[in-house]
């Protein structure tokens, strides 16, 4: 339960975060008095541009937590096999949870399906996923 249970609530996570409650129009009613708050003379496309980067930033910082517990859960798992390619096997989870995650998202009426949140999906799981890699081929080389 404490190697997968992280990974299988972030899946879940990262599923609600996939519905209606977290469309453009909803995360707007929040993000907009908090921008607004900051910066109180920004234009309306200024704040447009910002809650769309938000949101982005949003995509690519969901998958860099899932990158890390799916890391987390591969590398002290009981089979061998997974231990030794927790890498590809956890790149291969995140391609696959970030389709199915936009595949979902095109039967939500207020979202819309986008290849390249998919993209940003995956390079925020892999940039942790590489972090990690290249850690531990400097440590081993440092040893």
């Amino acid at each position: 339960m404490w190697r997968y249970g992280p990974l299988v609530l972030w899946l879940l996570f990262i599923s609600f975060a996939s519905t209606a409650e977290f469309s453009a129009v909803n995360t707007n009613t929040i993000l907009r008095p908090i921008v607004l708050w900051f910066y109180p003379t920004l234009s309306e496309a200024k704040v447009a541009a910002i809650h769309f980067l938000l949101r982005k930033l949003g995509h690519f910082s969901e998958y860099a937590v899932l990158g890390f517990l799916t890391r987390r859960a591969f590398i002290t798992s009981a089979r061998a096999w997974l231990r030794q390619h927790w890498f590809e096997f956890a790149l291969l989870l995140l391609v696959i949870y970030a389709l199915l995650d936009e595949f979902h998202q095109s039967f939500v009426p207020s979202r819309t399906a986008s290849i390249y949140d998919s993209a940003i999906d995956v390079a925020g799981g892999l940039t942790v996923l590489l972090i990690f890699k290249l850690y531990e081929r400097t440590r081993a080389a440092g040893q």
